[in-house]
């Protein structure tokens, strides 16, 4: 049997990449100029490079030719850039530019080291697991989307809670009164599902973790369904209710509509150079000192 070591270099043995697409956040100081440094220096070793806005359209549609992207910005730019790749299967590597950093795989000082190692292929490629989203009012389907970190149905601005029934493959779980569910993957349980008492779960897990916000009188627990199942969000409210998706997309819910939600067909394939031990060590790092904090000052 390979050893451990022969296996990792097996999984390090990646192609390097001849074409990338730097996207950085138009709103974050200093992120353009960053950019445009990491593509100049790129295409000075050959690869064919440009620095582009995460809101630029005309650039996504450039992105189906890219080997990779980069993406510059906090852990919100990194899951905007990931939903982005996933369709075309390209990885992206993130340089964090943000607080927290969960997703990102390269602190600001590093990147030159970082991306000499990728142009040799000496990296891995992490699969994260996606949800699929579809929205209903009655048999007529609204909206669809992809999500990387999480689905979340909740009140609107009326502090009243709402109903919500769901099933798990056809057979009823249970009705939550509650301010609102959220229904996320093992990268999502390190957000919002965390910040309400639910647990961490392995990056590399494809279940999916569903979490209520301030049950009342209902279950309060988390549950974890296998990586298969299909669940479905029935919606019971005399006021505002709303579906946010990885906090990007925020669109209106009405009495009666349902929500159904299953893992995706895609995956966010982010590259890494750290050993696949990395997650446990970045998490002791960041919940012994969170600089979101510093936002209240």
């Amino acid at each position: 049997m390979a050893s451990e070591a022969t296996q990792m270099l097996t999984l390090r043995r990646q192609p390097s990449p001849k074409k990338m697409q730097i996207y950085h956040h138009p709103q974050v100081e200093g992120a353009a100029v960053f950019a445009n440094d990491i593509a100049r220096h790129l295409r000075s070793l050959g690869v064919e490079a440009e620095s582009v806005a995460i809101t630029d359209e005309t650039a996504k549609a450039r992105l189906a030719d890219q080997d990779m992207i980069a993406v510059l910005g906090g852990d919100g730019t990194m899951l905007r850039g990931g939903c982005m790749a996933a369709k075309y299967k390209i990885p992206v590597i993130g340089v964090n530019l943000g607080r927290l950093g969960f997703l990102a795989e390269v602190q600001p000082l590093e990147w030159k080291g970082v991306f000499a190692r990728i142009l040799v292929g000496d990296y891995w490629l992490e699969e994260r697991t996606m949800l699929h989203v579809e929205h209903y009012r009655g048999e007529e389907k609204l909206n669809t989307t992809e999500v990387l970190n999480e689905a979340v149905v909740s009140r609107g601005a009326l502090a009243r809670p709402i109903r919500l029934k769901t099933w798990v493959d056809g057979d009823e779980l249970t009705t939550y009164v509650a301010d609102g569910l959220i229904v996320a993957t093992a990268t999502g349980s390190t957000a919002y599902a965390l910040a309400v008492g639910g647990p961490i779960l392995p990056p590399e897990l494809k279940d999916i973790l569903i979490v209520p916000i301030a049950p009342h009188l209902c279950i309060e627990r988390a549950i974890v369904l296998s990586h298969g199942s299909t669940l479905k969000i029935l919606v019971r409210t005399e006021h505002q209710a709303i579906l946010s998706a990885d906090g990007q997309l925020e669109v209106p819910v009405q009495d009666g509509d349902h929500v159904v939600v299953h893992k995706s067909d895609y995956v966010t394939r982010f590259v890494r150079v750290q050993d696949s031990t990395y997650f446990y060590r970045n998490l002791n790092s960041r919940m012994s000192q969170n600089p979101s904090a510093d936002k209240a000052k």
